[in-house]
This record gives structure tokens, C-alpha cells and sequence, in this order.
């Protein structure tokens, strides 16, 4: 081992000590014997998809809110893509009669999303679709997407996070162009908001959590269509044209329920 090798090494084991010696924080202390009780984990789950309806039912949608998938002619089945920390209202929210499925990471803690999604309807597979460069995890967003790739194929739409967790936030990852392109389905990009949010500011992501008793607003992009002989130019392309698509939206949407009176 070279001299660099070394220095790096000492300073990845210097940052897991000093992970080790922060105090746990509540949901941190919890989430082990929560995944263990399955009574436990029924009741939270239950009581999360119960407050989703009621953001829902307390939040009438101000004027020039959309819905989820607008032109289903057009669209269905397609791709829908949520920016990482926007999603958390969208179960309650999809509007569409055609079965979804959605993809939700391998952590631990998106056990609980993807059992909240369930009592939707909404079907969860499991992994990350933002890497495709063959990094630690690719195996699971491999054959995540596979399985993505075919439900729309047996006619289901598909919801997917567009950006990497733990990465850049507000930035596509390739993964969702690249079912696009093997798919041959259309990508809409979706953003929620609500007029009463709680952002948690600390959170890579800046989670926002909408409150009840507001007013929200659905907005998406116009189809997004990837060519399946696309070349990596094209593809890079793409995934640009998806994260300005979702940050365009997004926007819309906070000044639509920031605007109302």
C-alpha cells in the first residue's frame, strides 16, 4: 500500500470513529426494535398512510394545480419522476385507475415507505435507480429496474426518485433515462407542494413534510421521450433535460400555493 493509499485509509477509519461516537438520535434508537415488531411497524405504517389522507382532504388544490399524470392517452404507462424529499404526499395523491409501481431504496429505513405504499395500492421494488456507473448497489438498481421495466411493460405506470440518495440533491440520476430508453415509455416530471410544510433543513435532501389544513398544488412537465438507440451524449442530455424539467415544476408549484389567497 502506497503512501496515499495509507493516508486515506487512516482518514476513513478516523470518520467511521467519530460516526460511531455521535449520539444516536431518536428515530435512530428506535428504527432497530421498530423493524423487529411487526405489530409495531403495522401501527406506525398505519398511522402514516391515515395522515397522508388527511394532508390530502385538508389540502384543496388551488387553481392550476394538475394532477399526477395529465394526458393519460398519451402518457400511460409511463415513467413518473420525483425529486428525492418532494415525494412524501404523492401515494395519496396518484390519481390514476392503472396499477404503479414504485421504485424505493434498499435502507432500512425505506421499509416503512415502501409498506405505506402498499396500503395505496401502490406496489414497491427495491433499490436505487440513479447509479449505473457500477458502483457498490448496482446489482440492486439493476434488477430493480429490470423489474421496473416490466411492469410497464404488463401496462402499469412507474414511479421512481430522480436524484441519487446521499448525493447531489436536485440532480437526475441516469438510472431513470436509462429505463426510459430500454422501455420506450415517456418520462413526466412531477412536483407537490403545499402552502403549510415543515422542511427539515438539516437532511440532505431538505425533506419536506406537508401539514394539514393548507392548500396544494400538482404540477408536471411536458413528455419527456428518451430514443432507445440514444448514445451516452444523449442519454447526459436527457438526464439534463429531466433535472431543469423537475426544478421548472418544482418551482411552479411552491409559487402557486406561495401565490394563493
Amino acid at each position: 500500500m502506497d503512501d496515499a493509499s495509507s493516508a486515506r485509509s487512516a482518514v476513513t477509519v478516523a470518520a467511521r470513529k467519530k460516526r460511531a461516537k455521535r449520539p444516536k438520535g431518536l428515530w435512530a434508537r428506535i428504527r432497530g426494535p421498530l423493524q423487529e415488531s411487526r405489530l409495531a411497524k403495522g401501527l406506525l405504517t398505519t398511522l402514516l398512510a391515515q395522515a397522508l389522507r388527511l394532508i390530502r382532504v385538508t389540502n384543496p388544490p388551488v387553481r392550476g394545480s394538475g394532477q399526477l399524470i395529465e394526458g393519460p392517452e398519451a402518457f400511460e404507462p409511463g415513467i413518473i419522476a420525483l425529486w428525492h424529499g418532494q415525494h412524501l404526499l404523492a401515494p395519496a395523491l396518484y390519481p390514476s385507475k392503472r396499477g404503479l409501481v414504485a421504485m424505493v431504496s434498499r435502507s432500512a429505513d425505506a421499509e416503512i415507505n415502501a409498506t405505506v405504499l402498499e396500503k395505496f395500492g401502490i406496489r414497491a421494488v427495491r433499490g436505487s435507480g440513479g447509479r449505473t456507473d457500477g458502483r457498490r448497489g448496482e446489482k440492486g438498481g439493476a434488477t430493480a429496474l429490470i423489474a421496473l421495466k416490466k411492469a410497464l411493460e404488463e401496462g402499469s405506470n412507474v414511479a421512481m426518485i430522480a436524484d441519487i440518495p446521499h448525493g447531489k440533491p436536485r440532480n437526475a440520476g441516469m438510472g431513470i433515462i436509462l429505463l426510459a430508453r430500454l422501455s420506450g415509455r415517456p418520462i413526466i416530471a412531477g412536483a407537490i407542494a403545499t402552502s403549510r410544510r415543515k422542511v427539515l433543513e438539516k437532511s440532505w435532501d431538505k425533506t419536506t413534510i406537508s401539514l394539514p389544513f393548507g392548500r396544494r398544488a400538482v404540477v408536471v412537465s411536458p413528455i419527456i421521450h428518451v430514443d432507445r438507440d440514444a448514445d451516452d451524449a444523449e442519454m447526459e442530455r436527457k438526464r439534463q433535460e429531466l433535472t431543469d424539467a423537475l426544478n421548472s415544476v418544482t418551482d411552479q408549484a411552491y409559487a402557486l400555493v406561495d401565490g394563493a389567497r
